[in-house]
């Protein structure tokens, strides 16, 4: 009896998914659990497992494919998965040598199927030892970026003398690669197609659901919206002299959780945001909605590009806990775990470009949203302070705001305000 495999029921916010990569191919063992697929959507990639043990029988949803709710993508034949022979084993009727050769093709399949395939075509291209890559995808997939990070190094071109030289790449016209329905082809791999002209790479493939997505929304956020962005400087001296005084202790007490900047932020955010509540506030048609809490939207950058998980009701939550979800947010997005319902929702965002260097910009705003805050890079900078000199550690804030729901003032006195509790923390505890 075959069993249908379907695409997991999307959340009424997201209409449709893509198929993104096919861990099994056709004929394949498959054991109860096991991950065969992943969908990709606008917000998160959805891992599709195995319902039972068996073979997988056919592929009706390749690569790039689009799907909705609970649509079949392949189908499953049920039984006890084929036990795989032991490394080195020759079966009846074959020699030491066919043993020998069957063990190379299948060590070298596995390391191919463990390349996603921009990452397959730069190491060919470049003449690259797969085995020296270490893949931070999942399962240790080796995505695109751990070959360009590789690349950037000195030493790394090396000759070509891994196991996918002597043996053909999956997805080559020897070895169809993991993923693929019968008959597709290499190009059709995440639509790459590549060109050279007196050795100058170009490099084409499909830009990815989240990507698309964040582009969309960007584009709305600036046709859309009457956007205008107010700065600020603030002194961070009394947050560093905290931090460093009480890192160790809060470590301790916390259980390893360490004390960063952005919980500081976080409950500025939230204690201005109560004393301002059009910046806590989002436009829906005609109508103003404004919110009765705070839920404070970080953004976090993973492999997949910028997300924005949300901390709930973020005005209840101490630093250690603050810290402690923003943590676990990180590892999820690193990981590629976030949830839908990670993300959805938030009356404010908070963007930090200061942990990549970045010393001043605009940041855009999160329809539908009304405001964002940018948060920079934390610089020692000479300031008059009553009439001396001083070096003092300080940032640049920005606030980007809708001016269709905020007034200029408003966005003034609401960054005026989280300077002010920043600068003197005491604040924060007082909540005056």
């Amino acid at each position: 009896m075959t069993i249908e495999i379907k695409a997991p029921t999307l959340p009424e916010s997201v209409p449709d998914g893509t198929i993104a990569t096919w861990y099994k191919k056709i004929g394949d063992p498959v054991k109860m659990d096991e991950l065969l697929v992943d969908i990709e959507t606008d917000k998160v990639v959805i891992e599709v497992v195995s319902p039972t043990d068996g073979t997988l029988k056919d592929i009706l949803k390749v690569a790039g494919d689009i799907i909705v709710s609970n649509e079949a993508i392949g189908s499953l034949e049920p039984g006890n998965a084929p036990a795989a022979e032991a490394p080195g084993t020759a079966t009846s009727g074959s020699t030491a040598a066919d043993a020998a050769e069957r063990d190379v093709k299948e060590e070298a399949t596995t390391s191919a199927a463990m390349l996603s395939p921009a990452a397959k075509k730069l190491i060919e291209e470049n003449q690259l030892q797969a085995t020296a890559i270490t893949g931070t995808g999942k399962d240790g997939r080796v995505t695109k970026e751990d070959v360009l990070k590789l690349i950037e190094t000195p030493t790394a071109k090396i000759s070509t003398t891994s196991a996918l030289a002597d043996a053909p790449l999956s997805g080559s016209a020897e070895s169809p690669a993991q993923g693929f329905a019968a008959g597709s082809t290499e190009d059709s791999t995440e639509g790459f197609t590549e060109g050279s002209t007196e050795g100058r790479i170009e490099e084409r493939v499909p830009m990815s659901r989240l990507r698309a997505k964040v582009a969309e929304r960007l584009l709305q956020a600036t046709q859309s919206t009457a956007m205008l962005t107010t700065f600020n400087e603030v002194n961070m001296e009394a947050v560093i002299t905290i931090r460093n005084k009480y890192k160790e202790e809060f470590e301790k007490a916390h259980d390893g959780v360490r004390l960063g900047f952005m919980s500081f932020f976080v409950r500025a955010c939230t204690e201005a945001l109560k004393r301002y509540p059009a910046v806590n506030a989002s436009i829906d048609g005609n109508d103003v909605v404004y919110h009765g809490y705070q839920d404070i939207g970080v953004a976090v950058s993973s492999p997949r590009g910028l997300v924005v998980p949300v901390l709930r009701n973020a005005d209840n939550m101490g630093l250690a806990q603050i810290e402690k979800e923003i943590r676990a947010y990180s590892e999820k997005a690193r990981d590629g775990n976030l949830a839908i319902e990670d993300m959805t929702g938030g009356t404010f965002t908070i963007s930090n470009g200061g942990v990549f260097g970045s010393l001043l910009s605009t940041p855009i705003l999160n329809p539908p949203q009304t405001a964002i805050l940018g948060m920079h890079k934390i610089q020692d900078r000479p300031m008059a302070v009553e009439g001396e000199l001083k070096i003092l550690p300080m940032m640049y804030l920005a606030l980007s705001y809708d001016h269709r729901m905020i007034d200029g003032k408003e966005a003034v006195q609401f960054l005026v305000a989280i300077k002010e509790l920043l600068e003197d923390p005491t604040r924060l505890i007082l909540e005056i």
